[in-house]
């Protein structure tokens, strides 16, 4: 009969050893070393007959992959099309963006079959009270309290579950592990559990995770590679806004995200996020200019709000929300050497209506002209937007997808829109003027007059 060896393992980091030791050679963590019996090991041949052949990837049964639908349209479109049955997915955030928010959403109005909600965080009266916040109960859905991803996976079986919703991994606590909750060898234990659980019975299960303090998910990075989906759920808790960003997805792209409301009543996605981020510009107002960005697969046009004063102390202030600070400076020493314009002595503050992060180099162009507009005490144009990258000699640089920046622009009424050159290889059929540049200093007669 084979032997029972024990090993032993850092409840801190999940390093393995044959032996204990005082401290932990990867973490550099003292007393940490846990003592665990390891399955006894078997002859290789005896394992290789009771295993499944390798097969001819000709012979694999070509079976279509399956989809659920979501009552949650920004969900489903961030997923690919949906949940894949059998898929493991990953959703992180900052505490208080509305993690538990949206997926307590999504139990309540799932209609395709039973919800197993797992919660470590609160008790079942807490959940059931935060449920009826959020509208109608629904009578298909289960509240386990229990964090033992054993009893989660029986649960999950005997009532042959369609989806099952963990809050959150870091609390799962499995039983034969000496560690506490959230550390690295039970989220990795406790996940790999679920994985083979769901890809055995084809039952979807969704997860929440923390994140730390640097802003990156809590727990072992291998956390990531396990799990077939990983979805950020962002945004500033001071704007009603929530973005959810798919970083991860082995059935789908990753180049399309979510756009959400805080209300009272929950989350509520947003079918056109462009009309409301520009509804509330101030009419006449200097240093605010429109921008036509892609962000994933969705054009959005957004408001760049921009103040440029004269310093008050020695040295000029640069600041930026939503759009990367070191690239700012780059604009503003393109504007001073090829426009002209002394920035130098001036305190410059930017903003990205809305709470949002931008990226999207297309942005550049707007920028530009908000930080002018305000510089110079001048309003732009209400009906003019931007679609442009600037370079460092001051010429503009085509952006990709501009004919769905147009068609975005010319749906919300605006009239003239700002590109470059090279970006136009024929003169599209729409409604909007599309104004042709080469250099940023060609914008300047044409906007300001």
């Amino acid at each position: 009969m084979a032997k029972t060896r024990s090993v032993f393992f850092c409840t801190s980091c999940g390093y393995e050893s044959p032996k204990w030791q005082g401290q932990c050679p990867s973490c550099r963590e003292w007393n940490t070393f846990s003592e665990a019996p390891s399955a006894p090991k078997q002859d290789v041949k005896s394992r290789w007959s009771e295993a499944k052949p390798p097969q001819l990837i000709t012979e694999v049964p070509d079976t279509a992959e399956m989809r659920i639908s979501l009552p949650d349209q920004e969900l489903q479109r961030v997923l690919g099309g949906g949940l894949v049955a059998g898929s493991v997915s990953l959703i992180a955030g900052e505490p208080g963006i509305g993690k538990s928010t949206l997926l307590l959403q999504l139990a309540m109005r799932f209609e395709r079959g039973k919800v197993l909600y797992v919660s470590g965080e609160e008790s079942a009266e807490q959940i059931t009270q935060r449920a009826k916040r959020l509208g109608k109960l629904n009578e298909r859905c289960y509240i386990m309290t229990n964090a033992d991803p054993d009893l989660v996976i029986e649960s999950a079986g005997q009532l042959q579950a369609d989806l099952v919703i963990i809050d959150s991994i870091q609390t799962l606590q499995a039983s034969w592990l000496d560690a506490t909750p959230g550390s690295l060898s039970q989220i990795k234990e406790s996940t790999a559990r679920l994985i083979r659980y769901a890809k055995e019975s084809g039952c979807p299960i969704l997860l929440i995770g923390h994140i730390t303090k640097e802003g990156s998910i809590a727990g072992p990075k291998v956390l990531e590679h396990m799990v077939d989906t990983v979805l950020v759920f962002e945004g500033d808790q001071q704007h009603i806004f929530r973005i959810l960003r798919c970083t991860k997805n082995r059935f789908g792209s990753t180049q399309d995200m979510g756009i959400y409301l805080m209300e009272s009543e929950g989350l509520k996605g947003v079918d056109n996020p462009s009309e409301l981020l520009i509804q509330q510009r101030g009419a006449d107002m200097s240093g605010s200019a429109i921008a036509a960005i892609v962000d994933g697969l969705r054009p959005l046009i957004i408001e760049v709000q921009a103040l440029a004063s004269s310093a008050v102390y020695g040295t000029p202030q640069r600041s930026a929300t939503g759009f990367d600070v070191r690239r700012l400076h780059m604009l503003l020493a393109v504007l001073e050497k090829r426009c002209g314009f002394k920035l130098g002595a001036k305190d410059v503050f930017l903003n990205m209506a809305g709470g949002l992060k931008v990226q999207d180099p297309a942005v550049d162009l707007a920028v530009a002209m908000a930080i002018l507009s305000s510089s110079e005490d001048i309003s732009l144009p209400a009906d003019c937007t931007f679609a442009a990258e600037i370079g460092l000699s001051g010429e503009l640089r085509a952006v990709s997808r501009l004919e769905q920046r147009i068609a975005e622009a010319q749906k919300l009424g605006f009239k003239r829109i700002f590109v470059a050159q090279s970006a136009v290889k024929s003169k599209p059929k729409s409604g909007i003027e599309i104004v042709a540049l080469q250099r940023v200093q060609d914008a300047l007669p044409k906007v300001f007059g």
